[in-house]
């Protein structure tokens, strides 16, 4: 079946007959259900299951898995949010038995192995960061920014300071104000200057003494590092204030640089984006949060501790946020992030983070001639195209390019973000992708705006190949039709 015909649902494709089967029924319960479990348990006819094959229903599910795009079958550029390879050792390493089958509910004592590997990726993770200590019990990157900010209201509840505001730069991610909203802060934007860094006048007009923190990611949302991050540490720390560290993009600087060294005073990490595990899918994810030293009494429970001898997890700190996640978090994908750790070494990460900035500096150059780019500075791990200027792109704007790299085998970029940046086109190619998928990707490219001139319509319409054409996003937007019968219950 091609791949942009409509897949039947498993219901629609049962044929009613007896499915084939090659393996033999299995043997009749030697004691009845009913001897078993009470009359009213059991259900008085069979579930209506479709009647397939093992083959019919391995091949249909096979053809639905086919209509999504992932990183394992296709480039995935979409900046900020770094889809990079995830390798299957990893996977595999993180499945073994004793881990995939250890109880959350046992006993520490039978869990040294995984506790003991947990700790050590609690002090990897503070070593690269340049942090006093790291806890890995948020569930995902704005769990963590979450979890910073409770820390943050904690430290200045503790010093008697009834601070209520949160400075968030205008090309912060979203959920910066949000997580700051949630801990009980108002924000207040910061503006960029024309290099597209925080405007330090607009920072020295807008901090005081009811400033609670700035959240700063750097490099920032634009792919620029902020050169002015001594400054900026010092007008924080001179106000009193903390100093929060976004670490979506860290992925440009691991191995390189600490934010510890750049001032910062509380960071949270996002482990699919810098340590490669999986992405996306509602989860599970990993957010781990560091802190300096003075903000250590504030993490949330449970710790690990050795004591006699023994990792142990401690729930009682007197100061703690308290717990954010059931048990010890995500511990399957903290796993996932040692073994990458481990494989890489701190060299293998440092090389890791010069090939995203070498990968997107060559992808940007390479484009720049046909988009221009929002900023002309040099990026680190990302950048941001623009096509704003209608005399040359007519209505070929960022939505309709990204429709069309669809139809090129690629996932569409980020498109529309940060906000500052009208019709943007947001790029970061991350170090998985090799030079020959990039100078695909620009020939991608390259014939979208050639075709535009000669058949503007087509390209205005695309995508022509995938599963499911153009849809109507404002009215899934506004008017989602979230209405599913189950064919199993009618409910």
């Amino acid at each position: 079946m091609p791949l942009d015909a409509n897949e039947p649902t498993i219901f629609e494709l049962d044929h009613g007959g007896e499915g084939r089967d090659w393996f033999p029924a299995p043997e009749p319960e030697e004691e009845p259900i009913n001897s078993i479990l009470p009359t009213d348990c059991i259900a008085e006819q069979a579930p209506d299951i479709p009647n397939l094959s093992e083959l019919e229903t391995v091949r249909h599910f096979t053809r639905l898995s086919r209509k999504n795009f992932s990183v394992d079958s296709g480039f995935y550029p979409l900046g900020s949010c770094t889809m990079k390879y995830n390798p299957k050792v990893c996977e595999a390493l993180s499945g073994l038995p004793g881990f995939a089958n250890l109880h959350p509910l046992t006993d520490s004592q039978f869990a040294q192995g995984t506790l003991r590997l947990m700790d050590a990726l609690s002090r990897s993770l503070a070593y690269l960061t340049g942090m006093e200590a790291v806890t890995l019990n948020p569930c995902a990157g704005a769990h963590g920014e979450f979890c910073g900010m409770l820390i943050a209201r904690a430290y200045h509840k503790d010093c008697g300071n009834n601070r209520s505001v949160v400075l968030v730069p205008d090309s912060a991610h979203g959920t910066n104000p949000a997580s700051a909203v949630m801990a009980g802060f108002k924000t207040v934007e910061v503006k960029s200057n024309a290099e597209g860094c925080v405007d330090l006048e607009d920072l020295k007009k807008k901090i005081n003494e009811d400033t609670a923190a700035l959240m700063l990611t750097n490099p920032n949302t634009l792919g620029l590092f902020e050169k002015e991050i001594e400054e900026i540490a010092r007008l924080v720390h001179d106000a009193g204030a903390l100093l929060y560290y976004d670490g979506a993009n860290l992925n440009a600087i691991a191995g390189i640089a600490q934010p510890g060294d750049m001032g910062f005073d509380i960071i949270h990490l996002n482990l699919h984006k810098t340590f490669a595990t999986p992405h996306g899918g509602g989860g599970p994810g990993s957010g781990p949060v560091g802190v300096n030293e003075t903000l250590v009494p504030y993490l949330p429970t449970p710790v690990i501790e050795k004591r006699d001898g023994l990792y142990r997890l401690d729930y009682e700190k007197e100061k703690s946020v308290g717990q954010l996640s059931t048990f010890f978090g995500n511990v399957g994908i903290a796993l996932r992030a040692y073994v990458y750790l481990r494989l890489h070494g701190l060299e293998g990460i440092r090389k890791n983070s010069e090939t995203a900035v070498l990968n997107a500096r060559y992808l940007k150059k390479e484009i720049e001639s046909m988009i221009p780019a929002f900023l002309p500075a040099d990026c680190m791990h990302e950048f941001v195209l623009t096509l704003k200027d209608k005399d040359r792109f007519g209505d070929l704007n960022a939505m309709v390019l990204a429709k069309n790299l669809l139809d090129h085998g690629f996932h569409a970029p980020t498109v529309y973000f940060p906000l500052i940046a009208k019709e943007a086109l947001m790029i970061e190619p991350t170090e998985s992708e090799s030079k020959q998928t990039l100078d695909s990707f620009v020939e991608a490219i390259k014939e979208i705006l050639e075709e535009y001139k000669t058949d503007p319509d087509r390209v205005r319409n695309a995508p022509h190949t995938t599963p499911v054409r153009r849809l109507d996003e404002v009215a899934a937007a506004r008017q989602p039709d979230l209405v599913y019968t189950c064919p199993l219950c009618s409910v």
